[in-house]
Protein backbone atom coordinates (compact mmCIF):
# COMPACT_ATOMS: atom_id res chain seq x y z
CA UNK A 1 0.00 0.00 0.00
CA UNK A 2 1.22 3.17 -0.56
CA UNK A 3 1.81 5.77 2.47
CA UNK A 4 -0.51 8.81 2.58
CA UNK A 5 1.58 11.47 3.86
CA UNK A 6 0.18 14.26 6.82
CA UNK A 7 2.90 17.03 5.82
CA UNK A 8 1.38 20.57 4.65
CA UNK A 9 2.08 21.70 1.09
CA UNK A 10 3.66 24.87 2.95
CA UNK A 11 5.54 22.19 5.27
CA UNK A 12 6.79 20.24 2.13
CA UNK A 13 7.97 23.22 0.30
CA UNK A 14 10.31 24.09 3.24
CA UNK A 15 11.34 20.57 2.88
CA UNK A 16 12.22 21.13 -0.57
CA UNK A 17 13.61 24.25 -0.02
CA UNK A 18 16.41 23.01 2.43
CA UNK A 19 17.10 19.90 0.12
CA UNK A 20 17.94 22.88 -2.83
CA UNK A 21 19.90 24.36 -0.65
CA UNK A 22 21.81 21.54 1.00
CA UNK A 23 21.88 19.89 -2.27
CA UNK A 24 25.17 17.59 -2.13
CA UNK A 25 25.87 17.72 1.25
CA UNK A 26 26.61 14.39 2.94
CA UNK A 27 23.58 13.04 5.27
CA UNK A 28 21.35 15.95 5.21
CA UNK A 29 18.78 13.67 3.12
CA UNK A 30 19.27 10.74 5.31
CA UNK A 31 18.44 13.25 8.12
CA UNK A 32 14.79 15.35 6.89
CA UNK A 33 13.58 11.63 5.87
CA UNK A 34 14.06 10.31 9.84
CA UNK A 35 13.04 13.34 10.89
CA UNK A 36 9.68 14.14 9.01
CA UNK A 37 9.19 10.00 8.57
CA UNK A 38 9.11 10.14 4.27
CA UNK A 39 11.56 7.84 2.92
CA UNK A 40 14.62 9.46 1.19
CA UNK A 41 13.23 8.53 -1.94
CA UNK A 42 10.17 10.25 -1.92
CA UNK A 43 12.60 13.30 -0.76
CA UNK A 44 14.61 12.82 -4.07
CA UNK A 45 11.15 13.05 -6.08
CA UNK A 46 9.96 16.35 -4.05
CA UNK A 47 13.38 17.64 -4.90
CA UNK A 48 13.27 16.92 -8.50
CA UNK A 49 10.05 18.38 -8.82
CA UNK A 50 11.17 21.94 -7.05
CA UNK A 51 13.63 22.21 -9.48
CA UNK A 52 11.29 21.89 -12.32
CA UNK A 53 8.79 24.56 -11.03
CA UNK A 54 11.39 26.65 -10.90
CA UNK A 55 13.34 26.70 -13.78
CA UNK A 56 9.68 26.45 -15.07
CA UNK A 57 8.79 29.36 -12.91
CA UNK A 58 11.94 31.55 -14.18
CA UNK A 59 12.44 30.39 -17.26
CA UNK A 60 12.66 33.45 -20.23
CA UNK A 61 9.74 33.63 -22.37
CA UNK A 62 10.35 32.83 -25.75
CA UNK A 63 11.47 35.49 -28.04
CA UNK A 64 8.78 35.28 -31.69
CA UNK A 65 10.86 35.17 -34.77
CA UNK A 66 10.73 38.63 -36.46
CA UNK A 67 9.67 38.44 -39.99
CA UNK A 68 9.88 40.99 -42.42
CA UNK A 69 8.80 42.57 -45.51
CA UNK A 70 12.68 42.34 -46.71
CA UNK A 71 12.95 39.04 -45.80
CA UNK A 72 9.89 37.49 -47.04
CA UNK A 73 10.96 39.27 -50.38
CA UNK A 74 14.07 37.82 -50.19
CA UNK A 75 12.73 33.98 -49.66
CA UNK A 76 10.08 34.44 -52.32
CA UNK A 77 13.07 35.74 -54.70
CA UNK A 78 15.28 32.83 -53.68
CA UNK A 79 13.11 30.37 -54.05
CA UNK A 80 11.76 31.27 -58.02
CA UNK A 81 14.27 33.12 -59.37
CA UNK A 82 17.16 31.29 -57.80
CA UNK A 83 15.66 27.98 -58.31
CA UNK A 84 16.65 26.65 -54.95
CA UNK A 85 15.59 24.32 -52.25
CA UNK A 86 14.35 25.02 -48.63
CA UNK A 87 18.02 24.71 -47.08
CA UNK A 88 19.40 26.20 -50.46
CA UNK A 89 17.08 28.98 -49.09
CA UNK A 90 18.44 28.30 -45.96
CA UNK A 91 22.09 28.51 -46.65
CA UNK A 92 21.73 31.78 -49.26
CA UNK A 93 20.13 34.10 -46.79
CA UNK A 94 23.02 33.43 -44.25
CA UNK A 95 25.88 34.10 -46.64
CA UNK A 96 24.02 37.03 -47.96
CA UNK A 97 22.46 38.44 -45.37
CA UNK A 98 23.87 37.31 -42.33
CA UNK A 99 21.23 35.67 -40.91
CA UNK A 100 20.03 32.33 -39.81
CA UNK A 101 16.84 32.04 -40.59
CA UNK A 102 14.94 28.42 -39.74
CA UNK A 103 12.97 26.01 -42.12
CA UNK A 104 10.38 26.87 -40.71
CA UNK A 105 9.78 30.23 -40.89
CA UNK A 106 10.91 29.80 -44.23
CA UNK A 107 8.53 27.25 -44.81
CA UNK A 108 5.46 29.64 -43.45
CA UNK A 109 6.40 32.36 -45.68
CA UNK A 110 5.94 30.07 -49.03
CA UNK A 111 3.33 28.85 -47.30
CA UNK A 112 1.41 32.17 -47.31
CA UNK A 113 2.70 32.94 -50.87
CA UNK A 114 1.12 30.34 -52.61
CA UNK A 115 -1.68 30.52 -50.12
CA UNK A 116 -2.41 34.57 -51.85
CA UNK A 117 -1.02 33.14 -55.94
CA UNK A 118 -3.47 30.41 -55.59
CA UNK A 119 -6.15 33.02 -54.79
CA UNK A 120 -5.34 35.67 -57.25
CA UNK A 121 -5.07 32.70 -60.37
CA UNK A 122 -8.91 32.48 -59.03
CA UNK A 123 -9.93 35.53 -59.31
CA UNK A 124 -11.85 36.18 -62.06
CA UNK A 125 -9.99 38.58 -64.82
CA UNK A 126 -11.62 40.60 -67.73
CA UNK A 127 -9.20 39.14 -70.25
CA UNK A 128 -9.39 40.16 -74.15
CA UNK A 129 -10.72 37.23 -76.90
CA UNK A 130 -7.64 35.88 -77.38
CA UNK A 131 -6.33 32.61 -78.46
CA UNK A 132 -4.82 30.36 -75.98
CA UNK A 133 -2.06 27.92 -76.82
CA UNK A 134 -2.87 24.45 -74.72
CA UNK A 135 0.00 22.03 -73.37
CA UNK A 136 1.14 19.62 -70.74
CA UNK A 137 4.80 18.61 -69.61
CA UNK A 138 5.48 15.80 -67.38
CA UNK A 139 7.18 15.76 -63.96
CA UNK A 140 9.97 13.29 -63.13
CA UNK A 141 8.15 10.37 -62.25
CA UNK A 142 5.90 9.99 -65.81
CA UNK A 143 3.13 9.69 -63.13
CA UNK A 144 1.16 12.98 -63.38
CA UNK A 145 1.51 16.46 -65.64
CA UNK A 146 1.28 20.00 -65.23
CA UNK A 147 -1.72 21.21 -67.82
CA UNK A 148 -0.60 25.14 -68.64
CA UNK A 149 -3.44 27.32 -70.78
CA UNK A 150 -1.34 30.08 -72.09
CA UNK A 151 -2.57 33.47 -74.24
CA UNK A 152 -1.45 32.70 -77.47
CA UNK A 153 -0.35 36.21 -78.14
CA UNK A 154 1.03 37.51 -74.94
CA UNK A 155 2.05 34.90 -73.17
CA UNK A 156 -0.22 35.20 -70.32
CA UNK A 157 -0.56 32.11 -67.76
CA UNK A 158 -4.55 32.06 -67.64
CA UNK A 159 -4.90 28.74 -66.24
CA UNK A 160 -2.17 25.85 -64.26
CA UNK A 161 -3.42 22.68 -63.02
CA UNK A 162 -1.06 19.83 -61.67
CA UNK A 163 0.21 17.14 -61.51
CA UNK A 164 -2.67 15.64 -62.11
CA UNK A 165 -3.60 12.65 -64.69
CA UNK A 166 -3.06 13.31 -68.69
CA UNK A 167 -6.65 12.91 -70.20
CA UNK A 168 -9.99 14.32 -71.74
CA UNK A 169 -11.76 14.51 -68.52
CA UNK A 170 -9.20 16.24 -66.69
CA UNK A 171 -8.29 18.53 -69.47
CA UNK A 172 -12.00 19.46 -69.58
CA UNK A 173 -12.13 20.87 -66.10
CA UNK A 174 -9.38 22.86 -66.54
CA UNK A 175 -10.47 24.29 -69.79
CA UNK A 176 -13.88 25.04 -67.90
CA UNK A 177 -12.14 27.13 -64.73
CA UNK A 178 -10.43 29.15 -67.24
CA UNK A 179 -13.68 29.89 -68.73
CA UNK A 180 -15.11 30.66 -64.69
CA UNK A 181 -12.25 32.97 -64.47
CA UNK A 182 -13.36 34.80 -67.58
CA UNK A 183 -11.32 33.62 -69.99
CA UNK A 184 -13.18 33.22 -73.94
CA UNK A 185 -11.06 32.05 -76.84
CA UNK A 186 -11.78 32.24 -80.71
CA UNK A 187 -9.35 29.02 -81.48
CA UNK A 188 -6.55 27.15 -79.76
CA UNK A 189 -3.41 26.04 -81.02
CA UNK A 190 -1.59 22.61 -79.40
CA UNK A 191 0.65 19.57 -80.61
CA UNK A 192 -2.37 17.51 -81.41
CA UNK A 193 -2.89 15.57 -78.75
CA UNK A 194 -5.42 13.23 -77.88
CA UNK A 195 -6.64 14.09 -74.54
CA UNK A 196 -6.49 17.73 -75.93
CA UNK A 197 -8.25 17.32 -78.62
CA UNK A 198 -11.24 15.88 -77.02
CA UNK A 199 -11.17 18.76 -74.46
CA UNK A 200 -11.53 21.44 -76.73
CA UNK A 201 -14.74 19.63 -78.78
CA UNK A 202 -16.37 19.05 -75.82
CA UNK A 203 -15.49 22.58 -74.33
CA UNK A 204 -15.66 24.29 -77.38
CA UNK A 205 -16.90 22.15 -80.50
CA UNK A 206 -17.25 25.06 -83.11
CA UNK A 207 -14.70 26.72 -82.35
CA UNK A 208 -10.80 26.25 -84.23
CA UNK A 209 -8.80 24.17 -83.08
CA UNK A 210 -5.35 24.79 -84.76
CA UNK A 211 -2.62 22.03 -85.12
CA UNK A 212 0.87 23.48 -83.77
CA UNK A 213 3.25 23.98 -86.75
CA UNK A 214 6.48 23.73 -85.18
CA UNK A 215 5.77 20.14 -83.65
CA UNK A 216 5.36 18.83 -87.02
CA UNK A 217 8.13 20.70 -88.87
CA UNK A 218 9.98 19.20 -86.29
CA UNK A 219 9.17 15.93 -86.69
CA UNK A 220 10.33 16.25 -90.40
CA UNK A 221 14.01 17.99 -88.96
CA UNK A 222 14.30 14.37 -86.91
CA UNK A 223 13.59 12.24 -89.88
CA UNK A 224 15.80 14.34 -92.05
CA UNK A 225 18.40 14.07 -89.72
CA UNK A 226 18.46 10.21 -89.49
CA UNK A 227 18.50 10.07 -93.26
CA UNK A 228 21.54 12.71 -93.14
CA UNK A 229 23.18 9.98 -90.59
CA UNK A 230 22.81 7.07 -92.53
CA UNK A 231 24.23 8.93 -95.37
CA UNK A 232 27.08 9.67 -93.44
CA UNK A 233 27.97 6.12 -91.92
CA UNK A 234 28.01 4.80 -95.72
CA UNK A 235 30.06 7.56 -96.36
CA UNK A 236 32.07 6.48 -93.52
CA UNK A 237 32.39 3.02 -94.98
CA UNK A 238 33.62 3.39 -98.31
CA UNK A 239 37.17 3.28 -97.28
CA UNK A 240 36.30 -0.27 -95.69
CA UNK A 241 34.56 -0.87 -98.68
CA UNK A 242 37.43 -0.23 -101.02
CA UNK A 243 40.45 -1.89 -98.56
CA UNK A 244 37.95 -4.98 -98.68
CA UNK A 245 37.94 -4.67 -102.52
CA UNK A 246 41.89 -4.50 -102.43
CA UNK A 247 42.31 -7.76 -100.42
CA UNK A 248 39.96 -9.65 -102.69
CA UNK A 249 41.78 -8.61 -105.42
CA UNK A 250 45.31 -9.46 -103.93
CA UNK A 251 43.84 -13.18 -103.68
CA UNK A 252 43.36 -13.11 -100.03
CA UNK A 253 39.88 -13.15 -97.93
CA UNK A 254 37.93 -10.48 -96.79
CA UNK A 255 37.65 -9.68 -93.09
CA UNK A 256 34.30 -9.74 -90.81
CA UNK A 257 31.50 -11.67 -90.38
CA UNK A 258 29.68 -10.25 -93.33
CA UNK A 259 32.09 -8.37 -95.57
CA UNK A 260 31.45 -6.13 -98.46
CA UNK A 261 33.50 -5.36 -101.11
CA UNK A 262 31.71 -4.17 -104.45
CA UNK A 263 32.24 -1.00 -104.57
CA UNK A 264 30.05 0.04 -107.29
CA UNK A 265 27.38 -1.46 -104.81
CA UNK A 266 28.36 0.51 -102.19
CA UNK A 267 28.34 3.77 -104.17
CA UNK A 268 24.76 3.07 -105.62
CA UNK A 269 23.89 2.64 -102.17
CA UNK A 270 25.18 6.02 -101.26
CA UNK A 271 23.87 7.88 -103.95
CA UNK A 272 20.07 6.41 -102.92
CA UNK A 273 20.76 7.42 -99.61
CA UNK A 274 21.74 10.79 -100.62
CA UNK A 275 19.27 11.29 -103.20
CA UNK A 276 16.67 10.10 -100.59
CA UNK A 277 17.68 12.78 -97.61
CA UNK A 278 17.84 15.45 -100.14
CA UNK A 279 14.50 14.59 -101.92
CA UNK A 280 12.86 15.03 -98.16
CA UNK A 281 14.90 18.39 -97.74
CA UNK A 282 13.21 19.63 -100.39
CA UNK A 283 9.82 18.78 -99.28
CA UNK A 284 10.09 19.91 -96.08
CA UNK A 285 11.65 23.22 -97.62
CA UNK A 286 8.60 23.41 -99.44
CA UNK A 287 6.37 22.70 -96.39
CA UNK A 288 7.69 25.06 -94.32
CA UNK A 289 7.11 27.96 -97.19
CA UNK A 290 3.82 26.26 -97.60
CA UNK A 291 3.45 26.93 -93.73
CA UNK A 292 4.52 30.30 -93.29
CA UNK A 293 1.96 33.32 -93.17
CA UNK A 294 2.14 34.58 -96.27
CA UNK A 295 2.47 32.54 -99.60
CA UNK A 296 2.93 33.95 -102.72
CA UNK A 297 2.39 32.11 -105.99
CA UNK A 298 2.73 32.54 -109.53
CA UNK A 299 -0.86 33.89 -109.62
CA UNK A 300 -0.53 35.77 -106.28
CA UNK A 301 -0.94 35.02 -102.68
CA UNK A 302 -2.18 31.40 -102.11
CA UNK A 303 -5.51 31.21 -100.11
CA UNK A 304 -6.23 27.55 -97.68
CA UNK A 305 -7.27 26.09 -100.77
CA UNK A 306 -4.00 26.34 -102.69
CA UNK A 307 -2.29 25.68 -99.51
CA UNK A 308 -3.84 22.71 -99.02
CA UNK A 309 -4.17 21.18 -102.61
CA UNK A 310 -0.34 22.14 -102.45
CA UNK A 311 0.16 20.18 -99.53
CA UNK A 312 -1.50 17.60 -100.85
CA UNK A 313 0.38 17.25 -103.82
CA UNK A 314 3.25 17.12 -101.17
CA UNK A 315 1.86 14.41 -99.30
CA UNK A 316 2.12 12.27 -102.51
CA UNK A 317 5.56 12.83 -103.44
CA UNK A 318 6.37 12.01 -99.94
CA UNK A 319 4.59 8.75 -100.15
CA UNK A 320 6.22 8.21 -103.51
CA UNK A 321 9.59 8.53 -101.96
CA UNK A 322 9.11 6.21 -98.81
CA UNK A 323 8.46 3.66 -101.61
CA UNK A 324 11.36 4.50 -102.93
CA UNK A 325 13.91 4.96 -100.56
CA UNK A 326 16.29 2.58 -99.07
CA UNK A 327 14.77 -0.39 -96.90
CA UNK A 328 16.56 1.59 -93.29
CA UNK A 329 14.50 4.46 -94.41
CA UNK A 330 11.31 3.25 -95.92
CA UNK A 331 9.85 2.72 -92.12
CA UNK A 332 10.71 6.52 -90.73
CA UNK A 333 9.19 7.87 -94.47
CA UNK A 334 6.20 6.11 -93.86
CA UNK A 335 5.84 7.55 -90.17
CA UNK A 336 5.95 10.77 -91.11
CA UNK A 337 3.73 10.83 -94.20
CA UNK A 338 0.96 9.41 -91.84
CA UNK A 339 1.97 12.23 -89.03
CA UNK A 340 1.56 14.56 -91.95
CA UNK A 341 -2.01 12.88 -93.49
CA UNK A 342 -2.98 13.33 -89.72
CA UNK A 343 -2.45 16.42 -89.16
CA UNK A 344 -3.27 18.39 -92.42
CA UNK A 345 -7.04 18.95 -91.68
CA UNK A 346 -6.30 21.28 -88.67
CA UNK A 347 -2.87 22.26 -90.18
CA UNK A 348 -4.13 25.54 -91.90
CA UNK A 349 -7.07 26.46 -89.56
CA UNK A 350 -4.44 29.79 -89.26
CA UNK A 351 -4.74 30.43 -93.26
CA UNK A 352 -8.97 29.65 -93.16
CA UNK A 353 -9.44 32.33 -90.71
CA UNK A 354 -6.64 34.24 -92.65
CA UNK A 355 -9.06 33.87 -96.14
CA UNK A 356 -11.99 36.55 -95.65
CA UNK A 357 -10.02 39.12 -94.08
CA UNK A 358 -7.13 38.82 -97.18
CA UNK A 359 -10.28 38.36 -100.15
CA UNK A 360 -11.31 42.06 -98.16
CA UNK A 361 -8.56 43.61 -98.72
CA UNK A 362 -7.96 42.56 -102.35
CA UNK A 363 -11.58 43.99 -103.56
CA UNK A 364 -9.86 47.33 -101.59
CA UNK A 365 -6.03 47.31 -103.02
CA UNK A 366 -6.26 44.95 -105.60
CA UNK A 367 -4.39 41.85 -106.59
CA UNK A 368 -1.41 43.76 -107.54
CA UNK A 369 -1.57 45.57 -104.49
CA UNK A 370 -2.21 42.63 -101.80
CA UNK A 371 0.72 40.99 -103.05
CA UNK A 372 3.08 43.71 -102.81
CA UNK A 373 2.03 43.85 -99.49
CA UNK A 374 2.76 40.56 -98.69
CA UNK A 375 6.28 40.71 -100.79
CA UNK A 376 6.58 43.86 -98.12
CA UNK A 377 5.81 41.65 -95.41
CA UNK A 378 7.91 38.96 -96.02
CA UNK A 379 11.07 41.17 -96.30
CA UNK A 380 10.08 42.93 -92.93
CA UNK A 381 13.09 42.78 -91.47
CA UNK A 382 14.55 44.50 -94.27
CA UNK A 383 12.13 47.11 -95.31
CA UNK A 384 10.82 47.66 -91.43
CA UNK A 385 11.49 46.04 -89.13
CA UNK A 386 8.17 47.65 -87.34
CA UNK A 387 4.81 47.10 -89.22
CA UNK A 388 4.81 51.50 -88.71
CA UNK A 389 7.33 51.23 -90.44
CA UNK A 390 5.96 49.32 -93.67
CA UNK A 391 2.80 51.77 -93.71
CA UNK A 392 5.16 54.62 -93.80
CA UNK A 393 6.39 53.49 -97.09
CA UNK A 394 2.78 53.18 -98.73
CA UNK A 395 1.07 55.36 -100.26
CA UNK A 396 -1.37 57.48 -98.05
CA UNK A 397 -4.94 56.28 -99.07
CA UNK A 398 -3.06 52.47 -99.21
CA UNK A 399 -2.29 52.58 -94.92
CA UNK A 400 -5.80 51.84 -93.60
CA UNK A 401 -6.05 48.38 -95.55
CA UNK A 402 -2.70 47.51 -95.21
CA UNK A 403 -2.89 48.04 -91.28
CA UNK A 404 -5.80 45.50 -91.29
CA UNK A 405 -4.60 43.65 -93.24
CA UNK A 406 -0.48 43.66 -91.18
CA UNK A 407 -2.57 43.11 -88.31
CA UNK A 408 -4.23 40.42 -89.33
CA UNK A 409 -1.04 38.87 -90.47
CA UNK A 410 0.60 39.66 -86.98
CA UNK A 411 -1.86 38.05 -85.19
CA UNK A 412 -1.81 34.94 -86.98
CA UNK A 413 -1.52 31.83 -84.76
CA UNK A 414 0.37 29.03 -85.91
CA UNK A 415 2.63 27.59 -82.80
CA UNK A 416 2.38 27.46 -79.02
CA UNK A 417 5.43 28.60 -78.32
CA UNK A 418 4.53 30.70 -75.86
CA UNK A 419 3.42 27.77 -73.75
CA UNK A 420 6.79 26.36 -74.38
CA UNK A 421 8.57 29.38 -73.13
CA UNK A 422 6.38 28.96 -69.76
CA UNK A 423 7.48 25.34 -69.34
CA UNK A 424 11.13 26.66 -69.91
CA UNK A 425 10.63 28.23 -66.39
CA UNK A 426 8.71 25.33 -64.63
CA UNK A 427 11.98 22.69 -65.86
CA UNK A 428 14.34 23.84 -63.26
CA UNK A 429 11.94 24.04 -60.17
CA UNK A 430 10.81 20.26 -61.68
CA UNK A 431 14.63 19.77 -61.35
CA UNK A 432 15.24 21.14 -57.80
CA UNK A 433 11.35 19.81 -56.06
CA UNK A 434 10.63 16.98 -58.35
CA UNK A 435 7.29 17.54 -57.64
CA UNK A 436 5.16 21.17 -58.03
CA UNK A 437 2.59 21.47 -55.95
CA UNK A 438 -0.76 23.64 -56.74
CA UNK A 439 0.58 26.18 -54.72
CA UNK A 440 3.96 26.55 -55.99
CA UNK A 441 2.35 26.17 -59.63
CA UNK A 442 0.41 29.31 -59.15
CA UNK A 443 3.25 31.18 -57.20
CA UNK A 444 5.29 30.48 -60.50
CA UNK A 445 2.57 31.48 -62.98
CA UNK A 446 1.81 34.81 -60.80
CA UNK A 447 5.70 35.41 -60.87
CA UNK A 448 5.96 34.91 -65.11
CA UNK A 449 2.81 37.00 -65.46
CA UNK A 450 4.12 40.05 -63.89
CA UNK A 451 8.04 39.71 -65.31
CA UNK A 452 8.78 42.45 -67.73
CA UNK A 453 11.04 41.28 -70.41
CA UNK A 454 14.16 43.22 -70.76
CA UNK A 455 15.26 42.76 -74.49
CA UNK A 456 13.49 41.85 -77.59
CA UNK A 457 10.28 43.14 -79.35
CA UNK A 458 8.45 43.49 -76.12
CA UNK A 459 11.12 44.81 -73.67
CA UNK A 460 9.88 47.21 -71.02
CA UNK A 461 6.67 45.19 -71.05
CA UNK A 462 4.97 41.88 -68.50
CA UNK A 463 2.78 39.36 -70.84
CA UNK A 464 0.02 40.92 -68.87
CA UNK A 465 0.42 44.09 -70.38
CA UNK A 466 0.93 42.99 -73.72
CA UNK A 467 -2.72 41.23 -72.93
CA UNK A 468 -4.34 44.60 -72.93
CA UNK A 469 -3.96 44.72 -68.72
CA UNK A 470 -1.97 47.86 -68.65
CA UNK A 471 -2.47 48.76 -65.09
CA UNK A 472 -0.68 45.29 -64.20
CA UNK A 473 2.29 45.99 -61.52
CA UNK A 474 5.34 44.99 -62.75
CA UNK A 475 6.49 44.02 -59.54
CA UNK A 476 4.96 40.26 -59.19
CA UNK A 477 6.01 40.15 -55.15
CA UNK A 478 4.01 43.70 -54.85
CA UNK A 479 1.00 42.19 -56.57
CA UNK A 480 1.12 39.41 -54.13
CA UNK A 481 0.81 41.68 -51.35
CA UNK A 482 4.81 42.03 -51.13
CA UNK A 483 5.85 45.46 -50.68
CA UNK A 484 9.38 46.82 -51.49
CA UNK A 485 11.00 47.60 -47.99
CA UNK A 486 12.25 50.88 -49.13
CA UNK A 487 8.67 52.09 -49.55
CA UNK A 488 7.22 50.47 -46.18
CA UNK A 489 5.76 53.20 -43.75
CA UNK A 490 6.43 55.83 -45.96
CA UNK A 491 10.34 55.40 -46.19
CA UNK A 492 10.69 54.27 -42.25
CA UNK A 493 12.28 51.15 -40.99
CA UNK A 494 9.62 48.37 -42.29
CA UNK A 495 6.96 46.63 -39.60
CA UNK A 496 7.63 43.93 -38.27
CA UNK A 497 5.49 40.77 -38.08
CA UNK A 498 6.16 38.34 -34.99
CA UNK A 499 5.30 34.73 -35.93
CA UNK A 500 2.16 33.03 -33.95
CA UNK A 501 2.55 29.88 -31.63
CA UNK A 502 0.84 27.90 -34.78
CA UNK A 503 3.52 29.26 -37.53
CA UNK A 504 6.06 28.52 -34.85
CA UNK A 505 5.62 25.41 -34.27
CA UNK A 506 4.92 24.69 -38.23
Amino acid sequence: MVQAHTITPAARAQIVGGLIGHAGEYGYVSQVSRSVGVSRQTLYTWEERGLRALEQTFRLAPVAPVVTPALERAILTTLVQGHAGYRGMQACLRAERGRAVSLGTIAVVVQEAQRRALVQMATPVAAPVRAVALDEIYGNDRQGAYLSVVDAHSGVVWAAAGPVPVDGETWTLVLWAAQERGLRWPRTVSDGGKAMQQACTTVDPHGLHQRDVWHVLHQCGTVQGRLDRRVRILQEQRAVVARQAARLAAGQRPRGCRPRSDVAAHWAQVTQAQQTADNLRYLSSELHRLLDVVVLGRDGLLDSTARHAEITTLLALLAELADTAPAESQRDLRHLHQHLRQALPALLTFAVALDGIQQEMERVLGAAGLRLLAWAWQRRALLGPTTDDLLAGLPQDWRPAARVVFHAWESAVRASSPVETWHSILRPHLAVHRTLSPGLLALLAVYHNHQVATRGGHAGQSPLQRSGLTDAPTDWLAALGYPPASSASGGAAPPTRPLSTLERAA
